[in-house]
């Protein structure tokens, strides 16, 4: 069975909530869980949500910018979605939804790979616009500095935090099995037997 995979431990005394939460911190998925990947998903949705709302910014842009392969869509919708997954499997822990933050983890990296190298052929094809440029376009060609350079900047943070989250869900999926511990715990010894004699 592939879902939640819980940890018990049965006891005699009735304990079994408490020793529950022991075993369940020394378990690799729940491990995951409390690195809290939901505070880095939550901070790779607000790049997500920088991204998309850069990308119609530069729509309208007649010189080549990111917007050229729509990397700031793509990209801030990978964002989006790695950190909702991240926030569910918080809360949901699981060894199918690690699996499948990790395989997004992974698509996202290779995704910023692509527009970093993108937004770096455009970033030097910029120097080339101010030789037939007025004044006024030359500070258009600086925000444009600005706007991809800023983009090129949160991705390269988000890869950090992507990398971290990824060693985070290897070291997860790494061994998940169930734990059952059995502990007994002897009844108490019997009370001495008292005589039946009775005092003269």
């Amino acid at each position: 069975m592939e879902g939640t995979e819980p940890t018990t431990r049965i006891t005699t005394n009735g304990n079994q909530e408490a020793d529950h939460m022991v075993l369940m911190s020394s378990k690799p998925l729940h491990r995951f869980v409390q690195r809290e990947p939901g505070s880095l998903g939550i901070v790779i949705v607000m790049f997500g949500c920088a991204e998309v709302l850069m990308g119609f910014q530069l729509v309208g842009e007649k010189a080549t910018t990111s917007n050229g392969l729509y990397v700031p869509f793509w990209q801030g919708a990978l964002f989006l979605l790695c950190g909702n997954l991240s926030i569910y499997t918080e809360r949901h822990p699981s060894k199918k939804m690690v699996t499948v933050c990790l395989a997004m983890y992974l698509v996202s990296f290779f995704g910023i790979l692509v527009s970093g190298g993108y937004r770096i052929a455009c970033i030097l094809n910029y120097r080339y616009l101010g030789r037939w440029m007025d004044q006024w376009n030359f500070y258009r060609r600086d925000q444009l500095y600005g706007v991809e350079g800023l983009l090129l900047a949160s991705s390269l943070c988000v890869s950090v935090l992507l990398i971290v989250l990824c060693v985070f869900a290897r070291l997860a999926l790494k061994s998940t099995r169930t734990q059952f511990i059995v502990q007994c715990i002897p009844a108490p010894a019997p009370a001495p037997a008292q005589s039946d004699k009775t005092p003269n």
